[in-house]
């Protein structure tokens, strides 16, 4: 078999059996491709795309690139969750320790950020001592002990997926539904979780701007987890503006505690209990997700998630007086509060710009080497629909650079929209998809960010 051939093959629409698929994956990860040959391959996806089959057959091959984790030592049903990024997004930190307390074992590998979108381990490492890389033997234990650990995936975790992201990162092939697909689930799988609930965000501040394309993405997700035996639901969600009101490492640690105390933001905490409930109906431990949800705010109100988070940090070596005091947690020198310059509704509070901003104080990378600042980031005051007058604050900038601080301003004065007239209300939750199919919530005529 020559690879050479099989880039003639999908270049000219044809479909790679399982046999060349497998082969592509395995001569590629023993070095026997050369990047170059393999980067002609992932433009021909690109243009051509690739039927549900062969995104079958690539997630699996990826998928079992490295090692499966086994997590059969565990008692019953394995829920995993994914997000597909975006800004303000804390969610892991609440559902983990959420949907832990309801009785599910929630044994967790996040990723770090990259860009303007943040990531789960850059937060939980502002906490003080807590320790995201761990054995495989280590993260078991921990999750049999107390029910939940989240950690940084380990080095032999789909590596054929790193390989491959390494190149789609720099020829211009990352948005392409069949390798985001095959990218995201692979490393699901290779996780070990039986069942998953995916968060498929959409929006300015998201990596899938229009709503349609988040559907279809969150759609062939969910068939191809369905294919390869694994019960799934996607969630898709507004993230035009922020999910909640911090950007940045230890401001949202302090949100998604806020949350955990059953208060903070609206917005982050209906989409946990969203998303923890369909969690708990994979599981098994309610009997529809309505049942699941109400468990959820019961335990929330009884401060039984806010107590496994507690236990989630020390069993993970950090300093649980962080969830008293959350001054503890690293706190940027100084702070700004960007004013409004009009009076009148925000329209718009533009999620990536905003992130952007947040990315050039310090709170995430430009680039897979740069270092990040855990006290520094914004914390909005207003959001969309929110009435404000000529002065009032829009948000505080906490920052620890003066020339940092005026890069972000220059962000910040498009992020927010102000008009005369309350625009329309778009819900948070755009629709849900399952093995039962689609079901959204608003008409697309009133989804502005389509």
């Amino acid at each position: 078999m020559r690879f050479y051939d099989l880039i003639i093959k999908k270049r000219d629409g044809q479909e790679l059996t399982p046999e060349e698929i497998s082969f592509m994956i395995k001569e590629y990860c023993a070095e026997k491709i050369p990047d170059y040959q393999m980067s002609a391959m992932l433009m021909a996806i690109y243009f051509k795309g690739m039927s549900n089959i062969e995104i079958k057959y690539l997630t699996k091959a990826m998928a079992n690139s490295g090692n499966i984790v086994d997590l059969s030592s565990l008692p019953g049903i394995k829920v995993d969750k994914h997000s597909t990024g975006g800004v303000g997004d804390t969610t892991t930190l609440v559902l983990a320790p959420l949907v832990a307390s309801a009785g599910v074992r929630v044994a967790k590998m996040s990723g770090r950020g990259l860009g303007y979108t943040g990531g789960t381990i850059d937060k939980l490492e502002s906490i003080e001592g807590f320790k995201t890389e761990l054995s495989l033997e280590e993260f078991i234990k921990i999750v049999k002990k107390i029910g939940v650990a989240v950690i940084s995936p380990t080095s032999d975790l789909a590596p054929a997926d790193k390989k491959l992201y390494a190149l789609r990162d720099v020829t211009g092939t990352v948005e392409s539904i069949p390798l985001i697909v095959s990218s995201i689930m692979s490393k699901k799988i290779a996780a070990g979780a039986e069942a998953i609930v995916l968060e498929v965000t959409t929006g300015s501040g998201a990596f899938m701007k229009k709503y349609g394309e988040a559907l279809e993405l969150g759609e062939i997700m969910v068939d191809i987890g369905l294919e390869l035996g694994k019960e799934m639901v996607a969630i898709i969600s507004n993230m035009d503006e922020p999910l909640g009101y911090a950007i940045g490492n230890s401001l949202e640690v302090k949100e998604a505690i806020e949350v955990l105390k059953n208060k903070g933001p609206e917005d982050l905490r209906n989409l946990c209990l969203e998303l923890g409930s369909h969690m708990l109906k994979l599981a098994g431990v309610a009997s529809s997700a309505e049942e699941g949800k109400d468990k959820l705010i019961e335990n929330l109100e009884r401060g039984r998630a806010l107590n496994k988070f507690k236990e989630m940090v020390r069993a993970q070596g950090g300093n649980p007086q962080i969830i008293e005091n959350p001054e503890l947690l690293p706190s940027a020198k100084y702070r700004f509060n960007f004013k409004a310059e009009k009076s009148g509704y925000i329209q718009r509070v533009d999620a990536q710009l905003i992130g952007e901003s947040a990315m050039f104080l310090g709170a995430g990378r430009e680039n897979k080497e740069s270092k990040i600042d855990l006290s520094v980031g914004i914390v909005l005051k207003k959001k969309v629909g929110s009435k404000v007058t000529i002065n009032e604050g829009l948000a505080e900038i906490h920052y620890n650079d003066e020339e940092k601080l005026k890069e972000a301003k220059e962000k910040l004065i498009s992020s927010f929209i102000i008009g005369d007239k309350n625009p329309p209300e778009v819900p948070l939750i755009l629709a849900t998809i399952s093995r039962e199919g689609i079901r959204e919530f608003k008409s697309r005529d009133l989804i502005s960010i389509d």
